[in-house]
């Protein structure tokens, strides 16, 4: 994938974005990451008319101009969840760094749950809804919520100056954006003028942003499921702030292990929800995030569906980073 800024309004950026089919895409890209407009003359311009591989390019090559205005402007263009590798990396990170109480404070509710399936001691946080089609059908949710302790960081006051500079707000419901610096994260190019300062920040007194980095909360453990005629159906969730969330932890039923190896599992399932932002946007991952396994429920099911695209899934795949 390539990218180039071809025209700046008030309003919206134009990317022009050459895809992996060496297709050539005029996008217009508004600040808040709405596509205003999008010409390309490789596909039909109808979605019902493309194939499904077509369909992927198109929708790659518009995750990827939200990216590079990103990268390249700093405006909020990315959804966070679905295509923000560093909110999820920075999800990770902390969740690593947890305590195996401060773990089960937070992700003790879908633990039990995903056990309850193979220990009939283990108390269901939530009941299965009776309309389910299976117990086994059930994909379980929990949105994260990332938030900057000041109170713990050395550097609140300078990480508060530099943010105002560039307009964002490190308060725990209100975070934008975040430098992670250390052997845990990863070095992308392009990150914007507000994280490469508090990175240079960072480094100049020896110390560790990623310090401050704490999970601000979390949603309360809900579902999605198919009924008997194949419609889908979410449950409610409790969420602790108006925002979207950072990320989310969607899991079908499986084997826990032990909490503590559950703990790693969901380190392993964030790191592979990063490969599929950049998989997903048409670009290799880095080199810690080229890795195999479930991560983002979406993207699974399109490695299953796309030939185009190894089973990133599936340990054994042989094919996906060569």
């Amino acid at each position: 994938m390539e990218g180039k800024i071809i025209d700046e309004e008030k309003e919206w950026i134009g990317v022009e974005v050459l895809d992996n089919n060496s297709v050539e895409h005029k996008i217009a890209v508004e600040f808040d990451g709405e596509i205003r407009g999008h010409g390309q003359s490789g596909y039909p311009d109808k979605a019902t008319k493309r194939t499904n591989k077509g369909n992927e390019y198109v929708e790659q090559a518009r995750r990827f101009a939200q990216y590079y205005v990103y990268c390249e402007r700093g405006y909020d263009t990315m959804q966070p969840r679905r295509i923000h590798p560093e909110r999820l990396n920075a999800v990770r990170v902390a969740i690593a760094e947890f305590t195996e109480s401060e773990f089960e404070q937070h992700f003790g509710d879908l633990y039990r749950q995903l056990r309850s399936y193979d220990d009939a001691s283990a108390d269901r946080a939530v009941e299965i809804p009776s309309a389910a089609s299976s117990p086994d059908s059930v994909l379980y949710r929990k949105n994260i919520y990332l938030g900057l302790d000041q109170f713990e960081t050395e550097f609140s006051e300078e990480a508060e100056s530099i943010a105002a500079q560039h307009g964002l707000d490190l308060s725990p419901d209100r975070l934008d954006t975040i430098s992670l610096e250390g052997g845990d994260t990863v070095d992308l190019d392009g990150w914007t003028a507000a994280s490469r300062e508090l990175g240079e920040l960072a480094d100049a007194a020896d110390g560790d942003l990623s310090d401050g980095l704490q999970i601000a909360g979390v949603s309360s453990l809900h579902m999605a499921y198919l009924d008997d005629r194949g419609e889908e159906h979410v449950t409610d969730a409790t969420e602790p702030f108006d925002r979207e969330p950072d990320a989310r932890i969607e899991l079908p039923v499986m084997d826990t292990g032990s909490l503590e190896e559950f703990q790693k599992y969901v380190n392993h399932n964030l790191a592979c929800q990063v490969r599929d932002c950049f998989i997903r946007m048409g670009l290799e991952p880095p080199e810690p995030f080229r890795i195999l396994g479930y991560g983002d429920f979406e993207a699974a099911e399109q490695y299953k569906r796309l030939e185009m695209y190894p089973n990133y899934v599936d340990p054994a795949e042989e094919r996906a980073f060569c």
